[in-house]
């Protein structure tokens, strides 16, 4: 600083810079002639309108403050003819007040202090939803991308029995039927060489599956399973199993053929891509009713529960004694004992993986779609096609991602979906094989179940 300029024995001087709103003084073109506009109290480069005229951001600020401090000031020099620009503004307060003054800068246009706090406060806000905006190249859904949404949905609507109001017509345990004898099929598997069973069960975590029927009254049946651990628990279930699975993939049938691009394919591809996709498609849409807190699946009057293959004894002191819930997640998910060997399945473990993403209907029915339209899956001709219908989709994900979530916060959920779909892949496989095995040995599954399952042979 110039020792002219560094007399400044009153406080405003010193936080003159400080006081005004932090934006870069943006400088404004004279209408007229094109030039550049200053200052009219000190001739510096103005920034625009304050409190009624043009003036630089430093004689915005002293002004303010100067009548907020509503002090009386005096010229120590030349009795009110002090020069004032750039060089001297600072040397007498009281011949710039004037002169602001005398350009008709006025006192009642001055904000508040609260009036100040909430346009920093907007300002802020702006930076931040700037930032928080979806990259530069997303600027939002084409309209054949928000057609391809709409088109999804609307199968999805007329496809997707959510309530469970159409199915009726199911078998259930033996405790359900008055006590009548299971199946003889179910009753010699009960009395074979274990060690069948045991090879059958080798790639698995016992697990066993409770059910819940709420009844039109409004009576409630439940089924607990065996307190057995030798993986037989499964087998009273099996048909009703069986129903409830033949129920979804029929759903899933009927939106695959609603898809216009999907009828557009030769029969042949139709058949293969649905003997690929219906099972990931339905653990798609069963994942929208998976609740994690409890682990269970609200289907309508129906509720299923996988239960803790160890029991109470491994979780103690969770819920405190008589806990009635030691057979379900709850919290028990991030507790050590047998509700840890339930993350061992890979069934439970892509439910849970797949419910923390808290994805949006849209992004389910998506996700749908690049399963089905899957180029890879055995017995596809027309594989470049389908292969452009999949990128079609997924380019659609991305696009909705970028558009509906906030950035940066979702900027890895659709890589996170992408993985979420290649360990469906993996869980697809590893089930089919397991459910070969047990049809092979106790024969359960429906005329439709044994038709998807021929699509290993390929």
């Amino acid at each position: 600083m110039k020792p002219e300029e560094s007399w400044n024995h009153v406080d405003l001087v010193r936080c003159e810079e400080a006081d005004s709103v932090s934006e870069k003084p943006t400088i404004k073109e004279d209408e007229e002639d094109g030039g550049l506009q200053v200052c009219r109290v000190c001739g510096d480069k103005a920034n625009g309108y304050h409190f009624n005229v043009m003036t630089c951001e430093g004689c915005k600020g002293f002004f303010r403050r100067a009548m907020k401090r509503n002090v009386r000031l005096r010229c120590p020099f030349r009795k009110g003819t002090c020069e004032i620009n750039r060089k001297t503004r600072r040397q007498c307060q009281a011949c710039r007040l004037r002169k602001c003054l005398d350009s008709g800068m006025k006192k009642e246009m001055i904000m508040s202090d609260a009036a100040v706090e909430q346009r920093r406060a907007l300002i802020k806000r702006k930076k931040r939803e700037k930032i928080e905006t979806p990259l530069s190249g997303a600027q939002g859904l084409t309209e054949d991308q928000q057609a391809l949404i709409q088109e999804l949905m609307d199968a999805q609507m007329k496809t997707f029995d959510t309530t469970f109001s159409h199915f009726k017509d199911f078998r259930l345990p033996a405790v359900f039927n008055g006590g009548c004898e299971l199946p003889e099929y179910l009753q010699t598997s009960l009395l074979e060489d274990p060690t069948v069973w045991s090879e059958i069960m080798q790639d698995s975590v016992p697990m066993k599956i409770s059910l819940k029927l709420r009844g039109e009254d409004g009576s409630i049946w439940n089924y607990q399973p065996p307190s057995k651990s030798n993986g037989k628990e499964i087998i009273p279930l099996l048909p009703h199993l069986a129903d409830v699975s033949t129920y979804m993939f029929k759903g899933v049938i009927n939106f695959a053929k609603v898809i216009s691009y999907f009828r557009d394919l030769p029969i042949e591809d139709q058949i293969s891509l649905l003997k690929g996709a219906t099972f990931e498609m339905c653990l798609l849409r069963f994942n929208t009713m998976f609740d994690i807190e409890t682990g269970t699946w609200e289907c309508g009057r129906l509720a299923y529960c996988f239960e803790d293959p160890e029991g109470a004894q491994e979780t103690p002191g969770r819920g405190g004694e008589g806990d009635n819930t030691s057979g379900r997640w709850g919290d028990g998910v991030k507790e050590l004992g047998g509700f840890q060997k339930l993350l061992l399945d890979p069934m439970i473990k892509f439910h849970c993986m797949l419910k923390k993403l808290q994805l949006h209907k849209e992004e389910y029915v998506l996700m749908q779609a690049i399963s089905l339209f899957s180029p890879d899956r055995p017995g596809v001709v027309q594989r470049s096609v389908v292969d452009q219908l999949q990128e079609r989709f997924a380019l659609t994900l991305k696009a909705y991602i970028e558009y509906s979530r906030p950035y940066p916060a979702h900027r890895f959920l659709f890589l996170k979906i992408m993985a979420v779909l290649t360990e469906l892949r993996s869980v697809n496989a590893q089930h089919t094989q397991q459910l070969l095995r047990i049809q092979d040995s106790h024969p359960f599954a429906t005329p439709l179940m044994q038709e998807l399952f021929s699509s290993t042979d390929g």
